[in-house]
Order: structure tokens, then sequence, then C-alpha cells
């Protein structure tokens, strides 16, 4: 790679931009005496009382710890049996939630419990268990749990069935999405349960809840289970107060009783916008019924929550778990925090809220606390504070590294402070943590996204002259800093630069993105150029914008070479022919489709597809004309 060319050509680059001159850089202003995170809250109570820690050797996390320190076998068994813990739907989903990535120990445990008294498994539970088994390497296991979970009666979910088969096809399992297709379709038929779950369903779908509905419902004579009440809750899962009067009208029926399955399963259904209150009054009514809201739930429903930015549900969620016996984990606090950081409106007490309660909980804030904690500082704007978070960091022997730097980095740009942004990176090497790719790309990137594309060229500059490294990532942040500036030959010429020094591979998107700017500036050699090199990198061809360009402004020969550039075989399908010969109809051009059709090869002017699109009135003779031209 010749670098030297590199810097020089990101100089002449810059100089395409706008020209302005950096101030000089400032030092972020550093504010110490912080030791610990409760200093900056002002609050903070332990809820780990002393009872606690004499019963952990019976909480579901000694458990855990247990099966993932040791392989099974008969000794671990009987361990296990010397446990004293609960054995109850929750804790199940808990450790097995704990155990999924490790098949193997997943496996032996769920084994061991379904041979304890009292103990029923759920198709809620079986549904965890297939994603845990969906590897290649645990394939054997993943058939076996399936095969039971049918014969004692349950039936994969469509949700749990789309999930599944989406990770075979990604994981290019082919063989195995065939057959779970097939074993779902099969076992939707033969479930005698299917249709009247359908038929229930659609008694309460066709009018409003009340009197009429109730006697219908008790006219079909059902046979209540937990299995058929969370199978009608999800075919209502669009309407959740239907869903939630059948779960009332259910626990009035003689002989049934709502379980923490069915519970977990309302839960489910109304961890909506629209029906919160609804939910907690659930959540509520079951804690006070002795069940608990599984971890399982709690995932699926804070994805919800992070979805829709739903910040004060999550952390109040948040807090309710973390005061039940199935605690999220550190990752899920992390989570929880890098979610609300990229907020629009980021409320810091609602993140204090979750540190607090992370602590309170007997946790140690570790790295990745730190860091979200961090982040949402700087992403508000409040730097002097995250200056402290920095100090008590190090004296809780976590030092900043380059995730650190890089929140203040992207926090800085965010506010405006470029100077101070770049000061950083100076910090970071004067400290023995020089910058990688990902911290230069957010200096550049913020100064694109502020419109300064000079600096960020002569930041790019910087960053090539310290060796760094080229990505697709950063290749794409420029490319769209020169689009964005209407700089397009700059970002064109960008472009084949880095792919023929640095030997990158840009995404596939920042083709497109170069591609449909180039044709609309009317730059159609470049964009074909650049077809070419996408087709080099083993990308689909990009036809469409080529095609209503061409259609439109470009000449016969144009479409002939684009067609040449579409496959890298002899020949584009026959698709790509009539695409471009409808264009041209489309416009009105119908010579220039005759002349194309003259230059297309035997089988295509043969074709009885082809022969239908000349086959009009109005082209019939130039159809004629074309069979009988020999290539």
């Amino acid at each position: 790679m010749n670098r030297a060319r590199l810097i020089l050509s990101a100089v002449k680059l810059s100089r395409i931009a706008c020209s302005t001159r950096l101030p000089p850089a400032t030092r972020v202003p550093l504010l110490s005496q912080v030791t610990s995170f409760s200093q900056i809250s002002q609050s903070k109570s332990h809820f780990f009382h002393a009872n606690q820690r004499r019963c952990f050797s019976s909480s579901p996390n000694s458990v855990v710890e247990l099966l993932l320190g040791n392989d099974w076998s008969t000794e671990l068994s009987n361990q296990l049996e010397n446990n004293p813990f609960l054995i109850t739907h929750e804790t199940v989903v808990y450790i097995l939630r704990k155990l999924d990535h490790a098949p193997d120990k997943a496996w032996g445990f769920y084994n061991w419990v379904t041979t304890r008294d009292g103990f029923v498994p759920s198709s809620s539970l079986y549904s965890l268990l297939l994603r845990i088994f969906a590897d290649k390497d645990s394939m054997k296991k993943f058939w076996i749990t399936l095969r039971k979970m049918k014969e004692q009666g349950f039936c994969l979910d469509e949700e749990t069935y789309t999930t599944l088969w989406r990770l075979f096809k990604k994981d290019q399992m082919q063989s195995d999405a065939v057959a779970l297709k097939q074993f779902y379709d099969r076992m939707i038929q033969e479930n005698a349960m299917d249709g009247v779950v359908k038929k229930v369903a659609g008694v309460i779908l066709e009018a409003e809840w009340g009197d009429e509905v109730m006697k219908r419902l008790e006219d079909m004579k059902i046979v209540l289970s937990d299995n058929f009440v969370i199978r009608v809750l999800r075919e209502l899962k669009n309407r959740p107060f239907k869903a939630l009067s059948f779960f009332h009208w259910v626990a009035t029926c003689e002989g049934y009783k709502h379980s923490t399955v069915t519970y977990n399963a309302m839960a489910r259904v109304l961890g909506k916008e629209d029906t919160m209150g609804e939910f907690w009054i659930i959540v509520e009514e079951m804690k006070s019924a002795g069940y608990y809201i599984d971890i399982d739930s709690y995932i699926k429903i804070s994805r919800h929550f992070h979805k829709y930015k739903m910040n004060e549900e999550s952390v109040k969620f948040y807090e309710f778990m973390m005061d039940s016996p199935f605690k999220p984990s550190t990752q899920d606090c992390s989570l929880l925090l890098r979610n609300m950081s990229a907020s629009h409106k980021l409320d810091l007490s609602l993140v204090f809220r979750v540190v607090k309660k992370y602590e309170a909980t007997g946790n140690v804030l570790s790295k990745a606390i730190y860091d979200g904690l961090h982040r949402s500082l700087v992403n508000a704007g409040s730097f002097a504070e995250a200056d402290k978070i920095l100090n008590a960091m190090r004296d809780a022997g976590c030092e900043p590294d380059n995730i650190t730097y890089s929140q203040l980095v992207f926090g800085l740009c965010k506010a405006g402070r470029f100077e101070e942004a770049s000061k950083v990176l100076d910090d970071m090497e004067a400290n023995g943590c020089p910058p990688d790719i990902k911290t230069w790309t957010i200096l550049i990137q913020g100064h694109c996204n502020a419109g300064q594309l000079e600096k960020a060229l002569m930041c790019f500059g910087t960053m090539m002259r310290k060796d760094g490294n080229v990505d697709a990532d950063l290749v794409d942040v420029l490319v769209k800093g020169f689009v964005d500036q209407k700089k397009i030959d700059g970002g064109y010429t960008f472009l084949v630069e880095m792919i023929n020094n640095t030997h990158v591979r840009p995404w596939q998107a920042t083709y497109k993105l170069i591609i449909e700017s180039l044709l609309g500036a009317s730059k159609l050699e470049e964009s074909m150029n650049v077809l070419r090199l996408m087709r080099q990198h083993n990308y689909p061809p990009y036809p469409e914008p080529f095609v209503q360009y061409i259609s439109k402004y470009g000449t016969v020969l144009a479409a002939a070479d684009l067609l040449q550039a579409l496959s890298s075989k002899q020949y584009p399908s026959l698709a790509a022919y009539k695409n471009v010969f409808e264009a041209f109809f489309k416009e009105g051009r119908h010579a220039e489709a005759q002349d194309l059709l003259y230059k297309c090869p035997y089988h295509v002017r043969e074709h009885y597809q082809i022969g239908k699109l000349f086959g009009s009135a109005k082209n019939g003779e130039a159809a004629t004309l074309a069979n009988k031209t020999v290539t």
C-alpha cells in the first residue's frame, strides 16, 4: 500500500471541500476527587443483607455456578440433589438462560430436572431449549427436544419457528431449515388443539367482549390447560384487551387456576405502550399469587421497551426484576444503559436509578457499567460529571480504554466541541492507549455530520500518517461526507483510491450510494466503473438506477454495456434483458429498444418472452426483422 500517496490524496481531496482553518485545541477540563459512583449519586442503599448471603448456596445463581464449573456426571447430579433450591418454572428458565452458550450442560440439567416430582414443562420452556440447541453441534439434541415437545402435546409457536428457521438459513443449515418447515407444517396439521384454539380466538375477535361471547365460549365445552390458554393468548397478542378478557374469564372456569406459565404469557401480551397500566396490574397480581416474571419473559418484554424507547418503563421493570430472585445479568444492565444513552431526550435520573439499583443489590460496578454510565453522561453533554466517572473508574482499577475514550469523542463531537475531541486522541496516546480505527472513525464522522468535510479529511490524513488502517466503516463515513456536501467527484475519487491503494472492500450500501449520486449528477461512465468494482467484490448487481437512467437519457450502447457489466458470466439473465426493454418501452423509446435487440445474442432474440414484448402492433415489424437478423 502506497501510504504516502494516500496522505497526499487526502490533502488533495480536502481542497475540494470548503476550506476553514482549525482553531487551536483546548484541553478537556479534568475534575478529580471522586472515588466512587455513590459520591456522584449522593445516595446509596444496600439491600444485600447477611441473611441473603447465608441463603446464597440455595439460590439459582449457585446452581448456575455449579453447572458451569463442572461437566455433567453422576457426582454433579448428586450435588444438585443435595442443593436445596426450589424447582419452579421461573427457576428452570433462569438457569437455562444462563446456560444458553453451554448446550451440553443445559441438556444435562433439563433431563435431570424433568425427573423431579411435581415439575411440569411448558411450551415456553421447550421454545427456550430449542433456541439453545439450534446450533450445528447440537442438532441431535434439537430434534430430540422437538419430537418430545410434540409427543407431550405442545405445539411450536410461530414466533419461535420463524426465529429458528431464520437462524438455520443464516448459518447455511439448509437441510435443517427444510426439515423444520416440514415438521412445523405437519405439527400444525396433526395438532387437533390448533383448530379449537383458532375457533376460540375467532369467537373472541368477532365481537366485543360480553355475555354473548362468554356464552359461546361456555357452549364450546373447552378442555382447559395451561398449554391451551397460552396458545389462545398468542392468537390474541395483537388485541391485548381481548386477550386480557379471555385471561380473566378462564380464571372463573371451574377446575382451572392460572399458573406462573399463563401469567408470564399474559405479561408478554400486555407489555406494550397502550397497555402498561394493565401490565403492571397483572405483574402485581402474579406477585401476590407467589409467581414471578421469568427471565425469558423479562428479556423479551425489555426488548420491546427498548425498541420503542420506553425508557421509564424499562427502568421500572429492571428495578422490579432486581428485587426478585431472578435478577437480570450485568450484561442486561449494560444493555439497558446503552439503549437509554442513545435516546434523543436522555433523562439522567433514570440512568442513576439503574446504577443505584445495580449497586444496591450487592453488585460492584464493573468496567461495562462504568462505560454505560459514562456514555450516558457524555451523550447528555454532562462532561464534568463524565470526567468524575473516569476518575472513579481508575480508582476502581478499571482503566479507560478505546471504548471509553471513543464515547467521550462522540459526545464532544455531538456537542460541537471538535477541538476538545481531537485533543482526546492526543491524550490517549500520552496515556499509552493509542486510538484505534473506531475512535478515528467517530472523530471523522463527527466532522462530516457537522458539514466539516475538509477537517474530516485532515483527520484522515493524520490517521494515515500514524499508520492507521482503513476499513469499510471509515470509507462509508467519508463517502457520505462527500455526498452530503455535493462533492460527488471527490467521493468517487476517494472511493476508487481507497479500493486501489488499501484493498479495502467497501460496504454494499456505500457502492449503492455513490452509484445513485453519480447517476444523479449525470456521470454514467464513472457509475459504470463503480458497478464493475462492485461486481469484483462479489456483490450482487445493482441494475435499478442504471436502467432508470439509461432508459430516459442513455444510448443503446450504454444499455449494452450495462447488460454486459451485470453478470460475471458471458450473458446476463433473460430477466435483465426484459427489464431494460420494458424500461425503454415505458419511456416511449421503441426505436432504441429495437436497436438494442439487434445487438442481443441469438438466444435472447428467439426467446418467446422477448417475442411477446415486441409482439404488439407497434413493434411487430421490428420483432420480425430482429428475428431474421444474425448476430
